[in-house]
């Protein structure tokens, strides 16, 4: 299987193409920079998609970039990063003489609003109600294909959690303070904290390029198959810091208030970390994804260990 992944130089990116590699499938990642088993986006645009079973997007601006600053400039990088190359894909496969069979987009959970007690499922209706969730909303529009192609391409949108591992994501930047002694709750700690460790991201991704497609839609309209990309644990921040505390060997003792994270990374960002949603991966698991590390337990120990 050939598989075009945009964003594949990324966290997730280079687990999944290592993933799909070890498979015997074939990888082309569409980046910035040129290279060995890369396109361009510009090249991309000119040329087009190259002839494939499947094409991905993960490509994005890290919301949690420590070295910039909370403005309307990285804000608007947000939008741009995420809309631009997946309107750039859903064109390119638009227009392929030969449409790949699967077309997936990698989202996130933020288009559900934050609650202590709801419990959302892929089937829970949503509107948008603040900045991150009016992301999805225009981020998961730009993939949509053209009625031509509901018969053809399978699309998938996979909504991801705090995406979990060692070499990038919520852990990278979490790692030395915990290792420290000096980490601990952010917030009031009880905000539920939606996760996946990257090697089940990346294999569920894989489980729809390679799984046969569902019956077509009876609709003449393209709708996607959208699946919940978490663990199926319910966990809070205070479970996730403690038990990252204790598979460390190390203190959990300072919390760090709401008003704290608001001041350093801006309010409308800091809600990933001080809010949270409980979401259930039903159709995922409905559809025979088989988890990896479905507990905090397991892939906390993998990423220490």
């Amino acid at each position: 299987m050939k598989v075009v992944v945009g964003g594949g130089s990324g966290f997730v990116g280079r687990e999944l193409t290592r993933l799909l590699k070890s498979k015997g499938h074939e990888v082309t990642v569409v980046s910035r920079q040129p290279g060995p088993g890369k396109i361009t986006w510009s090249e991309l645009e000119s040329s087009g998609l190259p002839a494939c079973d499947g094409a991905v997007n993960l490509a994005g601006e890290n919301l949690m970039n420590p070295l910039r600053w909370w403005n309307e400039s990285y804000k608007k990088d947000l939008f741009s990063s995420r809309i631009d190359t997946t309107k750039a894909l859903s064109s390119a496969i638009a227009a392929a003489s030969s449409p790949p069979r699967s077309w997936v987009l990698v989202s996130g959970v933020a288009c559900y609003q934050p609650s202590l007690t709801q419990q959302y499922t892929e089937d829970s209706p949503w509107t948008p109600f603040d900045l991150l969730s009016r992301l999805v909303q225009e981020w998961e529009a730009a993939a949509q294909l053209p009625e031509s192609l509901v018969q053809t391409t399978r699309q998938v949108v996979i909504r991801p959690g705090a995406v979990l591992g060692r070499d990038g994501g919520a852990i990278k930047q979490m790692w030395l303070p915990f290792w420290l002694g000096v980490g601990g709750t952010l917030g009031s700690g009880r905000q539920p904290f939606p996760w996946i460790h990257v090697a089940d991201l990346a294999g569920m991704i894989a489980h729809f390029l390679e799984s046969p497609p569902e019956a077509p839609p009876t609709s003449s309209s393209p709708s996607p198959q959208v699946y919940n990309g978490v663990a199926p644990a319910l966990n809070t921040n205070h479970d996730f810091t403690k038990e990252f505390g204790r598979v460390l060997r190390r203190p959990t003792l300072f919390p760090v208030p709401a008003f704290v994270m608001n001041a350093t990374l801006g309010a409308e960002r800091a809600v990933v970390m001080t809010q949270g949603q409980k979401v259930i991966p039903k159709r995922t698991l409905e559809a025979g994804y088989q988890y990896q590390y479905p507990d905090l337990s397991s892939a906390l120990k993998e990423i220490v260990g």
